[in-house]
């Protein structure tokens, strides 16, 4: 199989050097070079051609939705995952428009960013595979895109009411993954810098499809509190 060639634009060295030795685990990844500010950057990927581009946000000298935009309006033929510590609505709707594949937020792990991967190297299959797709091929590129509505199994998709999106849902999800006791909705909210009526609704979603478990917190006074966690 050819080798898909990768670039990292990361402002911290020890991330990017982590970042590297992740996606060189997952064949047939290598990565040919790497960034910390923008300038930099995009010489450096005008001159190596990378197939897929490993994007920080945050960087000292420059944009990284700049540098994506500038890569769309030059139209170089490379793709872009985002690997950031942003998450505020606002940014990742901006990276959907310039046509960010996957948006991937920090900190995270090796499976997080080997399923990302591997989508990514299902997508290029299918687009090399001819010049006419069907719509059965259509609705798999669809399917391993990073905006798709998928569940914990990339296999199956999950239909979600409006108003509740995958990203934030999961987002939501693997937060409380992490945490070792139940927290009320107002913790969680503070915790993920999300407002606290967005926080409950996806709660309860979740509640009511049996993905989390809620307990109630009677505390010394008043009326009791919901809390919630998700059983390991």
């Amino acid at each position: 199989m050819k080798t898909v060639k990768v670039y990292i634009v990361e402002d911290d060295p020890m991330v990017a050097d982590i970042n590297k030795r992740m996606t060189e685990k997952v064949y047939p990844f290598k990565v040919i070079g790497t960034s910390s500010e923008e300038t930099h950057a995009l010489e450096q990927i005008y001159k190596l051609k990378p197939d897929l581009i490993l994007l920080d946000i945050y960087l000292p000298s420059g944009s990284g939705i700049h540098l994506l935009q500038t890569i769309r309006e030059q139209e170089l033929t490379c793709d872009v995952v985002l690997i950031t510590a942003a998450k505020d609505t606002g940014t990742i709707y901006k990276t959907m428009r310039y046509g960010a594949i996957d948006y991937i937020i920090k900190p995270f792990n090796l499976e997080r960013l080997e399923k990302s991967l591997k989508n990514y190297l299902k997508l290029r299959t299918i687009l090399d595979n001819g010049e006419e797709l069907s719509q059965e091929d259509i609705d798999r590129l669809n399917g391993n895109t990073a905006f798709s509505n998928n569940n914990h199994d990339s296999n199956k998709q999950e239909n979600l009411p409006k108003g509740v999106h995958s990203l934030t849902l999961n987002h939501i999800i693997g937060f409380l993954l992490k945490q070792e006791q139940p927290l009320s909705c107002q913790q969680i909210a503070d915790a993920l810098s999300m407002s606290k009526i967005t926080v409950w609704r996806y709660l309860e979603y979740l509640a009511e499809n049996n993905k989390v478990s809620m307990e109630l917190d009677y505390g010394a006074v008043g009326r009791p509190s919901k809390k919630y966690f998700i059983a390991k």
